[in-house]
């Protein structure tokens, strides 16, 4: 069973994530949490420390407290922090021009909000 994090400030976001996620992986075969901010992001990371989220997917612009870095930017300094979550597939979902500079600079996947419309670059990210 997979453990995953969503974190995005739309629940409507948030839930075509799900969705996509559980269509493909089966609802039977995965766990997820949801988060509506950075500091939501964080405090499940936190919460989840014995036993960490395999898969983290998080949008980059969230709420503004985190300037000049963008929340996600942030969310993911903070699960690179912490030792338990070194395993942890990072994968960064935004409509962000910089998305892959951003995801290159950290080391971590992306998928552009634009082809989040079918399921393909779910799949590539969940199956690969």
């Amino acid at each position: 069973m997979k453990k995953i994090l969503v974190v995005d400030d739309s629940p409507s976001w948030v839930k075509h994530h799900i969705f996509n996620i559980k269509y493909i992986l089966g609802e039977e075969n995965v766990e997820i949490q949801s988060a509506y901010s950075a500091k939501q992001g964080d405090a499940a990371l936190s919460s989840n420390i014995d036993k960490p989220f395999d898969i983290i997917f998080t949008d980059m612009q969230m709420e503004p407290d985190f300037l000049p870095l963008n929340a996600g930017e942030w969310l993911i300094k903070q699960i690179q922090f912490y030792p338990e979550y070194k395993n942890t597939k990072t994968v960064i979902i935004s409509a962000s021009p910089r998305i892959e500079k951003i995801a290159e600079k950290y080391g971590v996947d992306f998928i552009p909000k634009r082809l989040c419309e079918t399921t393909v670059p779910y799949a590539k990210v969940l199956e690969g």
